[in-house]
């Protein structure tokens, strides 16, 4: 059994950190939010700082909002960079910038330690069920070492390769994600205002080459307005500016990933930040003066 730090103990990182503990692994946590007793009850030790998480543990697992969060774990006052000696691994699976994360790991590396990007997908649900899907990047060395640990948190495991490859490949998900999520949308939206049910529209579809996991989970939330979040709008916002951002500096355009994140802009802009990404359909309701559910022939 190793000795493990988890630092980030939010909607996704709690679950995650479960898993582990209920696996036998020792774990040193620290978060901004209080450790869950069910991570205290199966025998985390709580830490001061992520410098002593750094010190007490050999893998260190991170899981935090944004790029600036990570940069402050690992390099701030209290950092992990500050309790790391040779030989120890720290594992990112926050979402945030491959070009920031390349960086990371060369600092990371220059203290002798390994560093491997490795964001996720499934949100809170795959959190729980241990069935992330797993994008990394970093060494063949390290990847081997915590795989076992991926193995306790998610099933589609994959090394992409080097630092930022996994991050990058978490930036491609999110575009394709919230695109189709778009899409779904619209169609729905334009079968429900022609007035057919929307519900049979999505279980025909869910029968032919349309048929996606979005349609299926995202689809039902649409029609019954079910929008409490698994993931975030704002979540998804601040992985669509790292999308739109690395893409100008490649000198390259997304026109269609910008309008996502126009839609998710417009429903931030209605205090809509908090809803499920599902919730994209609001705007496009909006634009439509008509909700999906509504009768058709009536207008708000």
């Amino acid at each position: 059994m190793a000795n493990i730090g988890f630092i980030g103990l939010g909607i996704m990182g709690a679950p995650m950190a479960k898993h582990l503990a209920d696996a036998g692994h020792k774990l040193f946590t620290y978060s901004q939010t209080p450790t869950p007793s069910n991570l205290i009850e199966a025998g985390a030790s709580v830490c001061a700082c992520g410098t002593d998480v750094a010190k007490a543990a050999d893998i260190i697992i991170v899981m935090v909002p944004d790029t600036p969060h990570v940069e402050d774990v690992l390099f701030g006052e209290h950092g992990l960079s500050k309790g790391l000696t040779a030989g120890k691994i720290v594992v990112d699976m926050s979402s945030i910038s491959p070009v920031a994360t390349k960086e990371f790991a060369k600092r990371i590396n220059a203290l002798g330690c390994e560093y491997l990007d490795a964001p996720v997908s499934g949100g809170e649900v795959g959190a729980k069920a241990a069935s992330l899907t797993i994008m990394v990047g970093g060494s063949d060395k390290a990847f081997e070492t915590v795989k076992p640990l991926f193995q306790l948190m998610g099933k589609n495991i994959t090394l992409v390769g080097g630092n930022g490859d996994g991050q990058i490949t978490k930036v491609a998900n999110q575009i394709i994600v919230a695109l189709t999520i778009e899409a779904v949308g619209e169609a729905l939206l334009l079968a429900a205002k022609a007035g057919a049910d929307p519900a049979r529209v999505r279980e025909a579809l869910m029968g032919g080459f349309a048929s996606s996991r979005i349609l299926e989970v995202h689809g039902e939330r649409m029609i019954k307005r079910t929008f409490d979040p698994g993931f975030r709008i704002d979540l998804h916002r601040k992985d669509l500016n790292l999308a739109l951002t690395t893409a100008r500096q490649l000198n390259m355009s997304l026109p269609n990933t910008a309008t996502a994140q126009e839609l998710f802009n417009a429903c931030a802009a209605r205090d809509g930040g908090g809803w499920d990404h599902s919730a994209m359909v609001r705007a496009l309701e909006v634009m439509a003066n008509f909700e999906i559910g509504q009768q058709a022939g009536n207008t708000k």
